[in-house]
């Protein structure tokens, strides 16, 4: 099960990284269709407080489950039911992540290694 627990780890990551790619291409494209350079600005700043806490968590989260701290899982765990929602990547993911952090084994190796 540690091979999973890696694969979940690295796809987190993936998933925050993925997530900065597409907010960034959605701040260039707001910033070249908007006439009115203030506007734009202003919603680009908004967009990025909005979504950079979530990114954070998901590059958090990877991050914790490749060394093995235990509150990484219940942080996974945490993003992978709010994840649920977001069909169909979201939604693997999650179904994906909760089935391996809810493994009996794994919950042992979170245990040692804490």
């Amino acid at each position: 099960m540690d091979t999973h627990v890696k694969a979940v780890g690295w796809l987190w990551i993936l998933n925050g990284l993925l997530s900065v790619f597409m907010a960034i291409i959605g701040v260039v494209i707001l910033n070249l269709t908007v006439d009115d350079g203030g506007t734009a600005v202003l919603a680009s700043t908004g967009a990025v407080c909005f979504f950079l806490p979530g990114v954070i968590a998901y590059i958090l989260a990877g991050y914790g489950l490749l060394n093995h701290k235990s509150w990484a899982r219940i942080l996974a765990i945490i993003l992978a039911i709010l994840n649920l929602i977001l069909f169909p990547i979201g939604t693997a993911l999650g179904i994906y992540t909760l089935w391996v952090m809810f493994n009996d084994e794994v919950e042992a190796l979170f245990e040692a290694g804490s």
